[in-house]
């Protein structure tokens, strides 16, 4: 018998904006079908302990004020949508992303929004979606695409190397409680390419049993998973854009994320970004 896949509270860290209500409504789902507690964060400022002696203490009240009225809407709205699911309401205080990182540690999952469904408008490194993804201990999914289609698509899962087991059994999971497939893909671009020679063909299918044998190692928690219809894809070209292609009518699209090559190399890597900025669904980040 599998081990629960899914401990710990659905995390949805929240603001007023639209972006932000279609992510809790997806947590609330999610936890939903998890069975667990769904947990709504928000963040407001610190208020400098100088600042009632400025005469803006009022100020900071209607603050606190106004965030709570923030979480008794989302927890009035998330009994309305779905009744009889648990919730609980965390107020912090500081940067958003670190109130959300600090509220997670006993989540199984931390859910985010963007800044709107067409794509990452305006989004930039300093955003609290990345800073979430890139430094959280768990899995991030970040809310963005057709959202709709999470009752009706697949689940496809990029691997890059042996290291991507984790990132597959997340897949699977997610795939078994929706009961749909998963599609594992690993994309890779033949080396004879590279130069002008035409490359012979006992090469490129030297190359292709390599990459075939790689997806097949990262493949094998799908015998954890009998009930899941697990498909392996091996493209040929960029890991991004096979990766966005096939997030084309997917419910869920999952990535893992590996440690920079480099110490001042973006966290989140190339084609996580790729992903997070170009999928046509939601893009689950999971730690490698």
């Amino acid at each position: 018998m599998t081990t629960d896949p899914h401990p710990g509270a659905v995390l949805v860290g929240l603001d007023d904006t639209l972006h932000a209500w279609l992510a809790a409504d997806w947590a609330a789902r999610e936890a939903e079908l998890r069975g667990a507690v769904l947990r709504i964060v928000h963040a407001v400022p610190v208020v400098p302990a100088e600042a009632a002696t400025e005469g803006r203490g009022e100020t900071g009240a209607r603050v606190l004020d106004a965030a709570a009225g923030v979480l008794d809407d989302a927890r009035a709205r998330t009994a309305a949508a779905h009744p009889g699911l648990p919730t609980d309401a965390v107020l912090g205080h500081g940067p958003p992303a670190e109130v959300i990182l600090d509220a997670s540690r006993d989540a199984g999952l931390i859910v985010v929004g963007t800044r709107g469904r067409g794509g990452f408008t305006g989004l930039l490194l300093g955003s609290v979606s990345l800073k979430t993804a890139a430094h959280a201990d768990r899995p991030v999914v970040v809310v963005r695409g057709h959202t709709e289609r999470a009752a009706h698509g697949d689940v496809v899962v990029g691997v890059r190397d042996e290291r991507d087991e984790d990132a597959v059994r997340f897949g699977l999971a997610e795939a078994a409680l929706r009961r749909t497939a998963v599609r594992l893909v690993h994309a890779w671009a033949p080396l004879t390419r590279a130069g002008m020679m035409v490359p012979q063909v006992s090469q490129f299918d030297a190359e292709q049993r390599l990459h075939r044998r790689l997806l097949e190692h990262a493949a094998r928690p799908a015998a954890e998973y009998p009930q899941v219809h697990t498909e392996t894809v091996l493209a040929v070209g960029t890991a991004a854009g096979a990766l966005v292609e096939a997030s084309e009518g997917a419910a869920l699209i999952v990535v893992p994320r590996h440690p920079p090559a480099e110490r001042l190399g973006m966290r989140l890597g190339g084609v996580v970004h790729a992903v997070l900025h170009h999928a046509s669904c939601p893009v689950a980040i999971v730690p490698a």
